[in-house]
């Protein structure tokens, strides 16, 4: 497997890019757990009973999902971020940056083959998340629930995703690839 070095703008883009999908995921854990409306409405409820104050279920739900809209919020305006980190990540081949490799080339490993899907698929993924988030958020409210459905969907992909980059790049990193975290961080091979 061929030692790649990683330029300045390959870096960026590429933690970059993580970073949201990072912020992404603690959003939806977050909704999924602590700030899940039922819990909060729960909360809300206790403290309530504390001083002989009542509020409807229907009730106790909007305001607990007026008290989590903040938090919700980042998630959309980091998703804005993310379609504009992918809209460059796709045109950058195109100035001679960051190529696209193909799983087709020739003389190309099982691994690197498989990688290069991987890769592929990730990059189809996230187009059909961020367009979906779109339409959620900007779209006819008559697509709203279909493009929900969909969209709910990410977080399986991009928990995939993450396992098998990680496990790959840690199995390249202690194999045939050594330095590769180094140089995804710094831009070239540590010298020991």
């Amino acid at each position: 497997m061929r030692t790649r070095s990683y330029s300045v703008t390959y870096r960026i883009m590429h933690w970059s890019i993580a970073i949201c999908f990072m912020a992404m995921l603690f959003t939806i854990f977050l909704r999924l757990t602590w700030m899940n409306k039922n819990n909060v409405a729960q909360i809300i409820q206790d403290y309530l009973a504390t001083t002989n104050q009542t509020l409807s279920q229907d009730q106790l739900l909007t305001l607990a999902k007026k008290i989590r809209k903040p938090m919700w919020d980042w998630h959309i305006y980091i998703g804005y971020a993310l379609v504009g980190l992918y809209s460059i990540r796709i045109l950058l081949p195109f100035f001679g940056q960051m190529k696209f490799s193909s799983p087709f080339s020739r003389g190309l490993t099982v691994q690197e083959k498989f990688q290069y899907y991987i890769y592929a698929i990730f990059y189809v993924c996230v187009a059909i998340s961020l367009t979906t988030g779109l339409i959620i958020v900007l779209g006819p409210k008559n697509l709203k629930e279909a493009m929900e459905q969909i969209h709910v969907l990410s977080i399986y992909y991009l928990l995939a995703f993450i396992v098998l980059h990680l496990g790959g790049v840690f199995l390249s990193e202690f194999t045939n690839q050594n330095g590769l975290i180094s140089r995804i961080i710094s831009g070239s091979k540590k010298e020991k």
